[in-house]
């Protein structure tokens, strides 16, 4: 093995790039030099940074230049009560975050939820898109193109799915703007989230719509996917797992648990999160959904970029009347674009394995897909969990005295 502060010193002296140190030495020594390198450049201390738990080779389909990990406090909230399509039963759900008060809240319209007999979820809706554009002389060409892929959409199936054991070309939308052709291709990746399966698999069917068609192709993402950023598309037609989760929850247990009423949570609800988003001009009518989802993506190993679309939610809220005249509360979120996966990317690495397998998730599931669907689910409670507590919160006016009690 090669001493770091012998690498660190050639690399100082330009005789060794950062890039070329995985050829001097194992990866644990490069992050080493690389680290020894920026504390000697910047003056600090990466004590904190360089201490950490697992062989830097195993990073090494995640990162570059690697010179240690960030570490984010872990929790872990639940049992979660789900009645799903595929999560059964009670799962505790971890989350990494650094915002105090957020594990607690959730904790606490689980146990809300779970007091009530738990909570039902469903994915409705499952596709991972990757949208090419490409350039046609005009509408008559850019109309062409799209007739010859309506028509030949087993071929374009056959095409892309000839890259992968897994992936499956679910539909293709077009979308004409002048003389751009935009594609939209939707695939079910199994248990993987699968950005990458359907980038490479798109990019093949690309080359059959430039051989076909009078379309050529500009750029393998057109933005109509859309991907980390956030998109009316993926609001109305879904990206990755479509899952919705909804619970009753009796209106005594509202007033004994949550410290107010179902009605006046209702009320909060359409006047915060729909009448306020919608002036707002906001993509997700939710209270916090973005929390849960990403203390969750943390965890588990998930893209954390992709938060910014994984979070559009729109959470309801609806007093209801029984018959002796006692009111309950319907809560609901409904998540458009869930993109998650049990399987690939930085689920490999070993804490967000770890975190997976106490979640009975880790790899591919039974039938295939099953435990991405699973996660979901899983997923979607918890962040009903928090909208819950939170609108209870704010309903009750205790959300400042919650923060303050917990020293936040």
């Amino acid at each position: 093995m090669t001493d770091p502060e012998t690498l660190a010193d050639r690399v100082q002296e330009g005789d060794l790039r950062i890039h070329e140190l995985e050829d001097h030495a194992d990866h644990d020594t490069a992050a080493a030099a690389r680290r020894l390198l920026v504390e000697r450049e910047s003056g600090t201390d990466l004590e904190a940074i360089g201490d950490y738990a697992f062989d830097a080779e195993r990073a090494e389909p995640n990162i570059e230049n690697m010179i240690g990990a960030a570490q984010v406090p872990m929790g872990v909230v639940g049992p979660v009560p789900v009645d799903g399509g595929a999560a059964d039963g009670d799962h505790y759900l971890p989350l990494a975050t650094t915002e105090g008060a957020l594990l607690a809240s959730v904790n606490r319209g689980l146990g809300v939820i779970r007091s009530a007999g738990g909570a039902d979820a469903r994915v409705t809706k499952n596709g991972m898109t990757r949208a090419p554009v490409f350039r046609v002389a005009g509408v008559a060409e850019a109309a062409e193109t799209v007739d010859w892929v309506s028509q030949n959409l087993e071929a374009l199936a056959e095409a892309a799915e000839s890259t992968t054991s897994h992936g499956e070309l679910l539909d293709v939308e077009p979308y004409v703007v002048g003389d751009s052709v935009y594609l939209r291709f939707a695939y079910d990746t199994k248990d993987a989230m699968g950005m990458n399966m359907a980038t490479i698999a798109t990019g093949e069917a690309c080359e059959l719509v430039e051989a076909e068609t009078p379309a050529s192709l500009v750029a393998l993402s057109g933005n109509m996917c859309s991907d980390k950023k956030p998109a009316a598309i993926n609001a109305v037609e879904g990206r990755g797992r479509s899952v919705t989760a909804d619970a009753v929850i009796p209106g005594e247990l509202v007033e004994d648990r949550l410290h107010t009423t179902a009605d006046a949570i209702a009320e909060a609800n359409t006047r915060k999160n729909l009448v306020g988003s919608a002036k707002a001009g906001s993509l997700g009518f939710n209270a916090h959904a973005a929390n849960v989802v990403g203390a969750a993506f943390l965890a588990t190993g998930q893209d954390e970029a992709q938060v910014v679309e994984a979070a559009n939610t729109i959470t309801t809220m609806d007093a209801r009347e029984r018959e002796d005249g006692t009111t309950d509360l319907y809560a609901s979120v409904s998540l458009a674009s869930l993109e998650v996966g049990t399987v690939g990317g930085g689920t490999k690495l070993p804490t967000q394995a770890e975190a997976l397998d106490v979640l009975g998730l880790r790899g591919g599931g039974d039938p295939p897909g099953s435990n991405a669907d699973a996660l979901a689910e899983i997923i979607a409670v918890g962040a009903l969990a928090g909208e819950l507590s939170l609108l209870g919160a704010l309903a009750s006016n205790h959300l400042a005295s919650a923060h303050e009690d917990l020293g936040r």
